[in-house]
């Protein structure tokens, strides 16, 4: 037996998981929040890499590490951190989600040809959180920051090298790199016109290395395997494969599953990023998830989501007819960002707290089935869906997924797989240093506990549902998917 740790550097704080590296067992665990203030409370759009660290060695104490022959690192994405020729730190490095590059992703849309120009280059159409916009945002607003970036690299890049102790050769993925906005999944190579036309000039990027690669050998010996972004970690912690896919439930949505290439999509709506095994990851979102369900409970005086979901189940499916369209913050599928949300059905039959309870979670969920055919619709194969999330475990979400979905629901038990799925990749590089593992297969480690729900004789019901919730979805935004 070996022993391998994962460390998952999200954006609030680093997870370390250490492991058995024939099963997976989780032997022990640390946590540290990172040490980052935002002014209004939320989340700062700037943050010093280095508190990335400091939690780092704060998760790591107490002999935490002791016994670890492999590391690897899995962090949020969209996190760019500009460096000059010397190594250092140009800015603070730009993290998630940064709404002050809004009109720099309009921009590059524009500057390459639309669109379609930018999914058939990266597999994906520049969004205000992605690295490449980061960039245009950068050569805009701060042009001497600009001018003396040289290197680029993201989150789990610099502190993979920072682990190694900053070495000349500096590594990264395919996952990560493909989430970057320059780098394509499709023909497996960076663009750097794409750099040069969001930062005004080149500048040097990270070695893409393979799946089972190491990235190198720290000081003391430990290896550290390539490091991936935390969507790529997660799906490899859960170990999902060909017909899989992953929903997330969060305020927004997400979609992805497992496909052996790469999808490039016009319209925007898929991401076509890679995974952390050498296929593909494609991935739609939703603006709208748990925001509605949270929405709807302040409407109807509810305290809590568990509460929304009681009331749900005194309704039946189909909600007596009410349909919500739950395009609260507009909407990316379809693509509609300008729209709201859309009650339809309502009768004084229908008129009931406990059916429009009922109609938030259809709506939601079948918001998220038209997500999942968006990818069909491209040939991925969807036989079993993840669901991920707090809300997953509740009953008015469990009792309508699989026959909205139409396919097989898994419930995993909450754990912290994105660090698993980094600790996995440790030890796929480990075995394949030490000539016990195939670089093309990854280790076999136990599946995540979970709960598997079937759609059983509740199918055609199920569809009859999403039935009525399109029904509805075209008469009120005709054609949206054909846009």
């Amino acid at each position: 037996m070996g022993i391998v740790a994962g460390l998952d550097s999200s954006p609030d704080f680093t997870r370390i998981v250490v492991c058995d590296t024939d099963t997976g067992a989780v032997l022990r665990q640390g946590y540290a929040p990172h040490p980052v203030e935002a002014p209004d409370g939320g989340r700062p759009s700037d943050v010093d890499p280095q508190a990335w660290l400091l939690s780092l060695g704060e998760a790591a104490g107490g002999g935490l590490l002791e016994g670890v022959q492999a590391i690897g690192v899995s962090s949020q994405q969209n996190a760019l951190i500009p460096l000059d020729a010397q190594g250092n730190t140009v800015r603070p490095a730009m993290v998630g989600g940064d709404k002050r590059a809004q009109v720099a992703a309009a921009d590059l849309v524009d500057a390459l040809g639309g669109r379609e120009a930018w999914a058939q280059a990266v597999g994906c159409v520049p969004q205000a959180a992605q690295p490449v916009t980061k960039l245009r945002w950068l050569a805009k607003s701060e042009p001497e920051n600009a001018l003396r970036t040289a290197v680029l690299l993201q989150a789990h890049d610099w502190l993979v090298w920072q682990l190694l102790g900053r070495p000349v050769r500096r590594t990264t993925d395919r996952g990560g790199a493909s989430g970057t906005g320059y780098w394509s999944a499709a023909t497996g190579s960076y663009r750097p016109d794409l750099i040069e036309l969001a930062l005004g000039h080149q500048a040097m990027l990270p070695e893409v290395i393979g799946p089972s690669d190491a990235a190198g050998t720290t000081p003391e010996g430990l290896l550290i395997s390539a490091g991936t972004g935390e969507t790529m970690a997660a799906a490899f912690g859960l170990g999902i494969g060909l017909g899989d896919a992953v929903v997330s439930l969060g305020a927004s949505g997400s979609v992805m599953a497992v496909h052996p290439e790469a999808l490039a999509d016009q319209s925007g709506m898929i991401t076509s990023l890679a995974d952390a095994t050498g296929m593909h990851l494609p991935v739609v979102t939703t603006l709208n998830a748990v925001r509605t369900l949270r929405g709807t409970a302040e409407l109807l005086g509810l305290p809590d989501l568990e509460s929304l979901s009681d009331l749900a189940m005194k309704s039946t499916p189909g909600a007596h007819g009410l349909v919500l369209l739950p395009y609260l913050e507009g909407e990316r599928t379809p693509n509609l960002p300008h729209t709201a949300g859309t009650l339809a059905g309502l009768r004084r039959e229908s008129m009931k707290p406990e059916h429009l309870a009922r109609a938030s979670f259809e709506g939601m969920l079948c918001g998220l089935a038209d997500a999942l055919d968006v990818l069909r619709g491209r040939g991925v194969e969807v036989r079993r869906v993840f669901l991920l999330g707090a809300a997953a475990e509740l009953p008015a979400v469990q009792a309508s997924a699989p026959s909205l979905f139409g396919a097989q629901v898994v419930v995993p038990q909450p754990a912290d797989y994105a660090a698993i799925g980094a600790a996995r990749q440790a030890a796929w590089a480990l075995g394949v240093s030490q000539g016990t593992l195939d670089p093309r297969t990854p280790p076999s480690w136990q599946g995540a506990a979970a709960q598997v729900l079937e759609p059983g004789e509740e199918l055609a019901v199920g569809q009859a549902v999403r039935q009525q919730f399109t029904s509805v979805r075209e008469q009120t935004h005709p054609g949206a998917f054909n846009s």
